[in-house]
């Protein structure tokens, strides 16, 4: 005789609210949508967010960046999204995958000094989901990424870096969701291993009050170091309420990536499933 089976389903896992593909300009032209939702699928999420990147090496003169003086990013590869071209193939997939839900979306860089030429892009090109990104800071009028900086001071370039996610949040509201607040600890000077998160909980702090007066949600992303329990309880106590999970995948096998541990941490935190299979987690 079989031995009897656990009649509960599994969970549903929570969506990826942060995929890239081939419209982002630092993924392959490879990385298709279609891939990504056959993972998707595979995975058994109920929806995926196709956030590319929107950041900008020129800008517009209402800009803030313009404001404070910045004239260049350094060493830029960045690109426009083909807007007619993304939108095509958001709606050949959301045609082919009927089951899965299929959020249009963007990442947008340093929403905060780019607040005209955002709203001129989504003015074009509307989205259902704007994560809010901090990936570069201004050094001598110039925008450089912060892994070129930490090699100078990393404890200083973290303690700046958390303080204009601070500024970031308080100065933009075009964006739902803040992604990967610690995005510096990728590129730590000698390993990922010798980042000390406790170091920087005053600063957590400071950026997770900031966010959670706003009510948007607080991004666990899967491909940087994972977050802490301690590091998501803390955006808990400061006041926030929701979660949402992204791989940050540039590559479709990336797509939920580490979503089962990710979950894990969040319920360690004390924040459960939101009212449906696509709502954010909350407190």
């Amino acid at each position: 005789m079989p031995p009897p089976q656990d009649p509960t389903p599994a969970p549903t896992p929570p969506p990826d609210n942060h995929v890239h593909t081939g419209w982002s300009w630092d993924t392959a032209s490879a990385s298709t949508m279609a891939r990504a939702c056959e993972r998707a699928i595979a995975l058994g999420l109920p929806a995926i967010a196709f956030t590319e990147h929107l950041d900008f090496t020129v800008w517009d003169p209402d800009d803030r960046a313009t404001d404070e003086g910045l004239v260049e990013r350094h060493a830029s590869r960045h690109a426009e999204i083909d807007v007619q071209g993304y939108f095509a193939e958001l709606a050949e997939v959301r045609e082919r995958f009927p089951q899965l839900r299929i959020w249009s979306g963007v990442e947008a860089g340093e929403p905060h000094l780019f607040s005209a030429s955002i709203a001129a892009h989504l003015r074009n090109g509307p989205v259902d989901r704007v994560l809010g990104s901090l990936h570069s800071l201004p050094e001598g009028g110039r925008l450089y990424g912060v892994g070129h900086l930490l090699w100078e001071d990393a404890d200083g370039t973290m303690r700046r870096y958390l303080a204009e996610v601070v500024d970031m949040v308080e100065s933009s509201d075009v964006f739902q969701v803040l992604a990967h607040v610690d995005f510096p600890r990728r590129y730590w000077p000698g390993g990922i291993h010798r980042y000390a998160e406790k170091d920087f909980e005053e600063e957590y702090r400071q950026v997770f009050g900031a966010l959670a007066r706003t009510g948007r949600a607080l991004e666990v992303n899967t491909s940087s170091p994972l977050a802490s329990v301690d590091q998501v309880r803390w955006f808990r106590e400061e006041g926030g309420e929701a979660i949402s999970f992204g791989s940050d995948a540039h590559q479709p096998g990336a797509v939920g990536q580490r979503f089962d541990l990710a979950v894990d941490i969040v319920e360690a935190a004390g924040f459960r499933p939101g009212r449906d299979p696509f709502d954010f987690w909350r407190r």
